[in-house]
């Protein structure tokens, strides 16, 4: 579980109310059913207008990273396929097989299987790059999805606030009209920003990041497994492993 984003929402979302709350003003005040209809419920459909069902609801699926997920530990990942390395120098490509439980990464895994089972390196490394191409595929539909998703509810704030306004201006001569008028005009623009701004956008980021570590980790293990498939010495593998992480990371792989 991903304690910074559940930490994310619930402190912005504190802060929002005790803002209304510290302003003198009622929760009650800013809950108005006709906007919550326009932005809310409009978004929702609109966004179907722009993707067809399966996209939309793949997207919630992958959605589900900003708040269940494992980070991968690329040193521990690169400690074993380093310790791969060393098994496949020693004993050859075949002695790999009996590794194979010891192996949790599905990319990595597989991999090893094909390793094992003979396929050229050359096959083997564009049946990996392929399923990491379909991966990204998925992550960046979704995180599209959601970023038009904050740009469409503001949008859809803007229409509520122009339908307040004119149903206002249409009963100037009725004070008691004005009032919900200026309301659906008012928290339309308001629940279009919270959205976007909070919701939204926050989670098209937090999706590109995500994918963007996994992305990395992937990677690796398709060096990892080239630099096995190629007989690459164990110490010079560690280098170019080691390469792809930030400095601060690299201790750690370093050490073990």
């Amino acid at each position: 579980m991903d304690i910074a984003t559940i930490l994310g929402f619930v402190l912005t979302f504190a802060l929002i109310l005790g803002a209304i709350i510290a302003g003198g003003s009622s929760i009650a005040a800013f809950l108005d059913v006709p906007s919550i209809l326009i932005v809310v419920i409009g978004t929702g459909t609109t966004v179907l207008i722009n993707y067809p069902l399966p996209k939309v609801i793949g997207a919630i699926k992958v959605a589900m990273n900003t708040l269940k997920f494992e980070e991968p530990n690329v040193q521990e990942q690169n400690k074993q396929l380093l310790d791969l390395a060393n098994t496949a120098r020693k004993e050859g490509i075949l002695a790999l097989e009996k590794e194979l439980a010891n192996v949790n990464e599905p990319l990595m895994k597989k991999g090893l299987q094909l390793l094992v089972d003979g396929l050229e390196p050359e096959m083997i490394e564009t049946m990996l790059y392929d399923e990491i191409g379909a991966m990204s595929d998925r992550h960046a539909s979704g995180a599209e999805v959601f970023s038009s998703l904050g740009a469409i509810s503001p949008a859809l704030g803007l229409i509520g606030t122009l339908i307040g306004l004119v149903a206002m201006l249409q009963n100037m001569d009725d004070p008691s009209a004005i009032g919900p008028a200026m309301a659906v005009a008012m928290l339309t623009t308001f629940y279009g920003a919270l959205l976007a701004n909070v919701i939204f956008n926050p989670m098209a980021g937090k999706l590109r990041y995500r994918h963007s570590q996994e992305e990395l980790a992937k990677n690796l293990v398709v060096k990892g497994l080239m630099g096995i498939a190629n007989g690459v010495n164990p110490r010079i593998l560690e280098q170019a492993l080691n390469a792809e992480l930030a400095p601060g990371d690299r201790a750690e792989a370093d050490a073990a």
